[in-house]
């Protein structure tokens, strides 16, 4: 009787052992499928640029902490890169490094394609303009899910006028695919659709208006 209670005992012991090992392996499998390598490493950015970066998000964040915009993270669009590379950034202003980064479209200035670097501010001229932003309200537009922009300096402050807004397009692929170029605008800065979405819960959880900015210097 004693025999037989032990080898009941050791094989409920077993048993309760293999569950345990068996759930950790579906545990462990199931984080390993659901790990997120771009949520634990920062993007990689080249040197020179990340000093550029890194020079103008100190400015932008003085500019937040006098006019009263958000603080933990600001938006870039380098212009002097290709449209197949990442140029649009999004930098946290508390860590100091780029946090996400993608490909931006720019204003083809109502050329069929616009081949130089071109900006402009005037109503109707359909390109992009140059300067400091406050990203306002989001609404469903046409190219749906898009951002309406206020520009702040006098390169950009008819952008409201011009229906100028952050928004995604098909057109635009998700990864970079320079040296190749990618399609055009009418002045919107815009975006992959994947990465809108990414970037909208940044966004939508400031406490204050986020600035943006695109420069070509």
């Amino acid at each position: 009787m004693k025999k037989a209670l032990l080898l009941a005992g050791g094989i409920i012991l077993a048993s309760v052992l293999l569950f345990c090992v068996l759930h950790y392996q579906q545990t462990a499998n199931y984080l390993f499928r659901n790990r997120n390598p771009e949520a634990k490493r920062p993007p990689v950015v080249d040197v020179s640029l990340r000093s550029v970066l890194d020079r103008r998000a100190t400015k932008l964040l003085g500019y937040a902490r006098r006019h009263g915009y958000d603080t933990a993270v600001v938006l870039m669009a380098d212009m002097r890169l290709p449209s197949g590379s990442n140029r649009f950034f999004v930098y946290d202003l508390q860590k100091k490094r780029v946090i996400q980064q993608s490909l931006v479209a720019h204003g083809r200035c109502n050329e069929t394609v616009q081949i130089s670097r071109r900006y402009g501010n005037e109503v109707g001229c359909g390109c992009t303009s140059l300067g400091r932003y406050m990203i306002g309200a989001p609404y469903q537009g046409k190219f749906g899910l898009a951002y309406k922009l206020y520009g702040l300096d006098s390169t950009n402050n008819n952008a409201f006028e011009r229906f100028v807004v952050l928004h995604a397009h098909e057109c635009v692929p998700s990864g970079e695919v320079a040296p190749y170029p990618i399609c055009q605008s009418d002045g919107c800065p815009t975006l992959a659709p994947s990465f809108l979405k990414k970037l909208a819960v940044v966004i939508d959880k400031a406490t204050r208006p986020v600035l943006l900015e695109i420069f070509d210097e």
